[in-house]
């Protein structure tokens, strides 16, 4: 056990503490920003035959983030950590009955002493992955004020007295990509390593990064220039892979990285890696076995498509030879990856733990570094449990375990 490298998690989730956005807002915006109310809950059956949590007059009581006409709850399952997965289930969760490691910073450090974690980078939760939630906020001067209350909160609290084990991770006000640029270069200055970006902005009603007018810019050049890396986690679309409106949810979970292998292809077949050289992407939680297809898959449409197939002027070369250095995928349990790495890259890859999430693989982490070990050299378990992090995020590369607990 000693002999393996603790890991930087390059996904994991934070719950915000219920009272986020009445402490970080402007005074002005604080009665009419995100709050939680207590209300008894039932189910609602959507016309896709999913479900929602609605308030209820009577029934169980659930903790409901309110903001203008939006009410939405927390599904036991996005703070599922210390549960058995028997206990699993997408009914509402109240923050009392949460694992204090879900919404609380010091609780989280601890937590990751127990499963080995010596840094990691926490996407939202009520704000949804990419922030998108502040999308439908219909007064656009509350919801940027709440984006960069999230920021100042992420930056100044829930990261700042981690030792630098809490990784700033950020969103943006997606619906203005000037202002969107804008943060970006704000909180790059006070030590922000990423943001969060949907893989697919389309179905979020937003431009594609093939938009002739390039909506997008403003953003990317800020990342470009600060060195923001732009993480799309799997959902920042919005819209869940299903084959049929009849198919079980599990067909759902089972086709969760069909979202990023076409997110990949954007990126890849666009130019937009080609003319912003500096820029960094990342494929948060997508698993990693399909990158190797979908790689050679686009070498052979450029090779045998290039002059018919309407690709951007500035892709001369192979889509694969964009990856090096600059796109990343993120895995936990994808075996079929790790085995296909050298055809990634090895230096492209990157570990999670997915806490407090139901796949998370805590506080059993080591024992799936183990695994992983057994399959990898030392120095590529090494590289792909801290060393790509690192370079990846720009992070301080010494070693933040709590000295109590280094060999």
């Amino acid at each position: 056990m000693q002999a393996l490298p603790w890991v930087i998690s390059a996904d994991d989730h934070v719950v915000e503490p219920p009272d986020l956005w009445e402490r970080w807002l402007p005074a002005k915006f604080r009665d009419r920003g995100p709050r939680v109310e207590a209300h008894p809950w039932e189910y609602r059956v959507r016309a896709d035959g999913g479900k929602d949590h609605v308030v209820a007059t009577e029934g169980p009581i659930a903790d409901f983030w309110v903001c203008e006409d939006t009410v939405r709850a927390i599904p036991m399952v996005m703070a599922c950590a210390g549960y058995g997965e028997d206990e699993f289930t997408l009914d509402p969760i109240r923050f009392s009955d949460m694992r204090k490691g879900c919404y609380d910073a010091q609780a989280r450090l601890a937590d990751m002493d127990e499963g080995r974690i010596e840094r990691s980078l926490n996407f939202p939760n009520y704000p949804r992955f990419a922030g998108q939630h502040f999308l439908s906020v219909r007064d656009k001067d509350l919801a940027l004020s709440c984006v960069q209350a999230y920021n100042d909160w992420m930056i100044e609290e829930w990261c700042a007295d981690s030792g630098g084990r809490l990784i700033p991770l950020g969103i943006v006000p997606l619906w203005d990509a000037q202002a969107a640029g804008d943060e970006v270069r704000r909180n790059a200055a006070r030590g922000q390593k990423a943001i969060t970006f949907s893989e697919l902005p389309t179905n979020l009603g937003l431009p594609s990064l093939h938009d002739v007018d390039r909506y997008w810019d403003p953003l990317l050049q800020a990342c470009d220039d600060t060195g923001t890396v732009l993480c799309m986690h799997i959902g920042s679309g919005s819209v869940i892979p299903k084959t049929s409106a009849d198919a079980p949810q599990a067909m759902s979970n089972a086709l969760t990285s069909m979202n990023a292998y076409m997110s990949m292809a954007d990126w890849l077949l666009s130019g937009t890696l080609i003319r912003f050289p500096n820029l960094k992407i990342a494929f948060s939680e997508s698993q990693i076995g399909w990158i190797p297809f979908l790689l050679e898959r686009l070498d052979r449409t450029f090779n045998h498509s290039a002059s018919w197939g309407n690709l951007p002027p500035e892709i001369t070369e192979p889509p694969s030879t964009q990856v090096p250095g600059r796109v990343y995928g993120t895995f936990f349990d994808d075996m079929v990856g790790v085995d296909l790495r050298e055809r990634i890259g090895v230096g492209q890859i990157m570990f999670e733990t997915d806490y407090p999430h139901q796949d998370t693989t805590w506080p059993n982490t080591p024992d799936l570094v183990a695994e992983i070990g057994k399959r990898c050299s030392a120095d590529d378990l090494e590289r792909i449990m801290r060393t790509n992090a690192i370079e990846c995020f720009r992070l301080e590369p010494g070693d933040l375990r709590p000295s109590h607990l280094r060999p």
